[in-house]
């Protein structure tokens, strides 16, 4: 009998949880840990953020799937990885802290045959101060955050309906943030219901980021195939902005926020600061602070982990140039070079280097996204490692039979503005494959075919049928199997 443990259940770990249990027979078992003990559509936290949804609409019972499914589940953080036993345990394991109430502080052992880590990010609030729900700026990474970020929303639009101007700030929270996505969406979905509530006269818009562009998104900006003609992402990110009134700064590396107030530099060194009365903004992203030991429980965690927490896996991390990076570097089957019976899934891998330009201030500040790896490459992610394992433990092939290479996989992003049916509309946005590669598409390292932006009522309505259809098949309902990642 084969135990899977999957460390994380979030978008990638509970997708590699679920075909995992579909595609092994019952004599072999698949263990879930995750501190939450509540799955969340994290897309939709977008619309908690500005009232139109409840935390409890984005969000379901892990528990109760679990056990549907039969899947062994603990609600606990993991700590450390034992790769190769020790001298209590012949065989690997994780040392795992409980989070439940009935449980929490405890602690246990866990032995595995296949370790999936997909620990997802920390977030990394800390890395600037002032940053964050619990200091002086805003959030809709959570539910719980997104919630507040609506309740504030709410204060701010009756103040404007009394008359008062108030300014707000939409953007990321230091020069290294990825998600650049979600900080898009939000922005866009709090002019809409501004304008809704008649306030928009009395509002001030900016949005600051660490692109260097608007419509970088963290991938190097885009080319678009639309009405016929091919648009730069840069000229479509811009021209929404403009057609809305949103100012926006870019190339910005926000070092301190304050109480109304907030600091950033630029690439050319100098350093401003910009006042507010709403701030929601994107925090950097690390890896949880896993750990790792040895037989003799010498700490290895340099050999498994890179220095911002991501894990190894099989791509080329050889320092070079941003003239010499290749599409091949990416890795494809996410299983750890040194420990074969260990992958990672979703954002819990390191990746090899940007896909955007690094670029660094004049004072030496990096200012430029990390690679987004959030929701449909998570999944994907998930899944294939997944499948791996599963083929791996039912004697079918020793060695990966699985990949989903960023390079080799495309993405669809929606932004959407509103949630009605009637009324709203939605940015969408499909790239292929998500990582450059300009050795098989010279012209502009994508498949153009499949690289297209639209704006419209349409896509708003995509946007809705993805919540609806994502939950469902996350809730592992009837042929939830059939609805693609």
């Amino acid at each position: 009998m084969a135990n899977v443990v999957i460390l994380g259940g979030g978008i990638s770990g509970h997708t590699a949880a679920l075909f995992a249990r579909k595609k092994l027979g019952r004599n072999h078992k698949v263990t879930v840990v995750t501190p939450n003990s509540l799955w969340n559509w994290i897309p939709s936290n977008i619309w908690v953020g500005v009232g139109l949804m409840t935390p409890k609409q984005v969000t379901f019972d892990l528990g109760k799937v679990y056990k549907k499914k039969k899947i062994n589940y603990e609600q606990a953080k993991a700590i450390s990885i034992h790769p190769d036993g020790n001298a209590q345990h012949s065989a690997p394991f994780v040392t795992i802290e409980y989070t439940s109430e009935a449980r929490k502080g405890e602690k246990a052992e866990i032995e595995y045959d296949y370790l999936v880590n997909a620990t997802g990010p920390k977030l990394n609030f800390n890395a600037t101060p002032g940053l964050g729900p619990e200091n002086n700026s805003l959030s809709v990474c959570t539910a719980n955050h997104a919630s507040q970020a609506a309740q504030m929303l709410s204060e701010n639009i009756e103040r404007m309906k009394k008359g008062e101007h108030r300014k707000f700030v939409i953007g990321t929270g230091h020069g290294t943030c990825t998600c650049q996505g979600a900080a898009f969406e939000y922005l866009f979905n709090v002019e809409y219901e501004l304008r809704k509530n008649k306030v928009r006269d009395k509002a001030d818009i900016v949005y600051i980021s660490n692109e260097s562009m608007l419509g970088d998104f963290g991938v190097g900006g885009l080319q678009l195939k639309r009405g016929g003609y091919i648009t730069h992402s840069k000229l479509f990110a811009e021209s929404l902005f403009t057609e809305r009134g949103i100012d926006w700064i870019v190339s910005a590396h926000v070092f301190n926020v304050e109480k109304k107030r907030l600091e950033y530099e630029l690439l050319d060194g100098t350093k401003h600061e910009l006042n507010f009365d709403f701030a929601m903004l994107i925090p950097p992203f690390s890896g949880v602070g896993l750990r790792a030991f040895d037989q003799s429980d010498k700490d290895i965690t340099e050999q498994m982990f890179a220095a911002n927490g991501f894990m190894f896996v099989d791509g080329d991390y050889t320092q070079k140039p941003f003239e010499e990076w290749k599409a091949t570097d990416w890795p494809r089957t996410y299983q750890n070079p040194k420990w074969r019976n260990i992958f990672a899934a979703g954002i819990a891998f390191a990746p090899p280097h940007l896909i955007s330009k690094p670029m660094k201030s004049a004072n030496g500040t990096p200012i430029n996204p990390t690679p987004p790896r959030t929701g449909m490459p998570s999944a994907m992610i998930g899944k294939a490692v997944a499948s791996s394992i599963c083929d791996m433990i039912n004697g079918k092939t020793s060695e990966p039979t699985y990949t989903a290479c960023m390079s080799q996989i495309g993405a669809a992003c929606v932004a959407s503005a509103g949630n009605s049916l009637v009324s709203g509309s939605a940015v969408a946005m499909t790239m292929f494959p998500i990582v450059h590669d300009f050795e098989k598409y010279p012209d502009y390292g994508r498949d153009i075919r499949y690289s297209y932006g639209e704006i419209g009522l349409a896509a708003h309505w995509i946007k809705i049928l993805l919540h609806h259809g994502f939950i469902y098949k996350a809730k592992a309902n009837p042929l939830w199997y059939i609805i693609p990642e």
